[in-house]
């Protein structure tokens, strides 16, 4: 009875060992290095969605600045009724127009953050004609817009209508430089350009009124700069916006 009943033999000792300190030491290590893997490529990943999503905003901020720039000084010098109204007898001369009928007035400042520059037109009610904060004339059968762009030490491209607060615009530009296409050669029977002048050189040359296209130049932070090497500090746009009615062949 007793040999059908013995217990089996027992394992020796060496066999029932677990893992060594080494062993584990080796698993941790791989575990830390694959994790440390992950976290690099999760970083990375937030990163660069990070440099996509400033870029677009980048882009976005470039695309309405230059519009409502672009909107304004096309806008220069516009009234309504030609019929009864002149260019003189719309814009009399005052500040910071120094001619009576000069609908562009800018100053110079080679430093950042760079130049201004000063837009005014007439609206009627309603006619969808926008000013440099966007909206229109929803106020008075008549009214004048005096629209002036700038950029302020903070980075904010600045709209001041009509010489109210100040309303900022977008973010992120250092710099504003404008130049000023003129005709100076009158013996052509054109409008077009043959000279671009910074604002002291238009005023120099008493040009205020001969100008047919603006070039703006607007120089943003570079959101890559700090997450890429070799990347600018700073990327310029630049536009040349030709004024309603100016450019073109003369046909009087």
């Amino acid at each position: 009875m007793n040999a059908y009943f013995t217990q089996p033999p027992r394992l020796p000792r060496c066999k029932e060992r677990g893992f060594t300190l080494i062993e584990l030491s080796v698993a941790l290590l791989i575990g830390l290095f694959l994790l440390g893997g992950l976290l690099t490529l999760v970083q990375d990943m937030r990163r660069t969605f990070g440099a996509q999503s400033s870029m677009s905003q980048l882009q976005d901020s470039q695309r309405l600045a230059m519009t409502l720039i672009a909107d304004v000084v096309q806008a220069a010098g516009y009234f309504p009724d030609p019929a009864s109204d002149t260019l003189i007898s719309s814009f009399p001369a005052a500040a910071p127009f120094v001619q009576a009928g000069q609908a562009i007035a800018g100053t110079r400042n080679a430093a950042a953050p760079g130049d201004t520059i000063t837009v005014q037109f007439r609206t009627q009610l309603n006619d969808g004609v926008i000013n440099c904060t966007g909206n229109t004339n929803t106020v008075a059968p008549l009214k004048t817009f005096v629209n002036q762009f700038s950029v302020d030490a903070a980075g904010n491209l600045n709209c001041v209508l009509n010489n109210a607060a100040a309303v900022p615009l977008i973010t992120g530009v250092q710099n504003m430089q404008i130049l000023y296409g003129v005709k100076t050669n009158f013996a052509v029977p054109n409008n077009t350009v043959d000279s671009y002048l910074r604002a002291d050189q238009v005023t120099a040359g008493n040009n205020w009124s001969n100008i047919i296209s603006v070039k703006v130049t607007l120089t943003f932070t570079n959101p890559l700069a700090t997450v890429q090497p070799g990347q600018p500090a700073t990327i310029p746009f630049t536009r040349v916006v030709t004024v309603m009615a100016r450019g073109g062949v003369n046909a009087t």
